[in-house]
């Protein structure tokens, strides 16, 4: 029972990182429908920002946390303004050549600042709780519990405030958003930094439990397109659901199987999903 609850919280684990990884990239996809390959360069950048925050500032963990999440905002809204917003007319291949482009420029900077060694922040949570027989490290409890509590408040954001309200109407109809007099630049802005800022606490939520290193957004950003196809390319609980199953059939494989099948299995599910859904597990489409 032991084994299976670890395998569990494993799943649960990489399901909640996934999520906010993948809920990031589909926000960007669903109203600017850009497939942002930098993205997973974002993530990394934030695993190094809050590194950096916590080795070289000597800052708390969750001080640390929410510098990572400004500044990759901020990287993010650069991005969009500088890169994407330029490219607004231009054909859709010309963003997936400037996101990769853009992902190789910041794993660049990365290494030339940090090197290439792998590093590893500290967890604030060492400590293993015990309860009903059953034990389980407190970062991992920690991971699940802040990533679905941002998963929580990013829903209520979305439906219950005006600038939540506004993204999901660019969402739905672009045009009609702009006829009732709502700011394309600003929505895409914000779009940008609430991307940026979930994929920066993601990597610090995983970062004490992972290793820290300039290309570690490259297999996770593969995984994140798989969540959001699976789920529905622009949807919000299937990027969710996407994640969660991803997360279980990783742990569960992994320990089942094989740990070399490990990263294979969210490909082979993809295929699997696909060909009896093809328009993937949800209804396309911000909600």
């Amino acid at each position: 029972m032991n084994i299976f609850f670890q395998q569990l919280l494993n799943g649960l684990t990489l399901g909640s990182v996934y999520s906010l990884v993948a809920l990031g990239l589909t926000l960007v996809y669903g109203i600017l429908h850009i497939p942002n390959f930098a993205h997973g360069a974002l993530y990394m950048v934030g695993a190094y920002m809050a590194f950096f925050a916590t080795g070289s500032l000597g800052a708390n963990y969750w001080v640390a946390m929410a510098a990572s999440a400004a500044a990759v905002a901020l990287l993010a809204v650069l991005s969009e303004r500088l890169v994407f917003h330029r490219l607004r007319h231009a054909p859709p291949l010309h963003d997936m050549i400037a996101a990769i482009g853009l992902l190789l420029f910041l794993e660049a900077v990365i290494q030339a600042v940090w090197g290439a060694d792998f590093r590893r922040l500290p967890s604030p949570y060492p400590q293993i709780v015990r309860a009903f027989d059953l034990t389980a490290p407190a970062q991992r409890l920690m991971i699940i519990a802040a990533a679905f509590g941002l998963m929580a408040g990013l829903h209520l954001f979305l439906k219950r405030t005006i600038l939540g309200s506004t993204i999901v109407a660019m969402a739905q109809n672009r045009e009609g958003a702009a006829l009732v007099g709502i700011d394309a630049t600003r929505v895409s802005m914000l779009t940008f930094a609430i991307s940026g800022a979930l994929a920066a606490v993601a990597a610090t939520l995983f970062a004490p439990i992972n290793l820290i290193y300039p290309a570690m957004g490259h297999l996770v950003i593969m995984k994140a397109f798989v969540i959001i196809i699976l789920g529905g390319m622009g949807s919000i609980p299937g990027a969710i659901v996407g994640a969660m199953v991803i997360g279980f059939a990783e742990s569960f494989g992994a320990f089942y199987v094989s740990t070399d099948y490990k990263d294979i299995i969210a490909f082979a599910l993809l295929v699997l999903i696909l060909s009896v859904r093809p328009q993937g597990l949800f209804t396309r489409g911000v909600r």
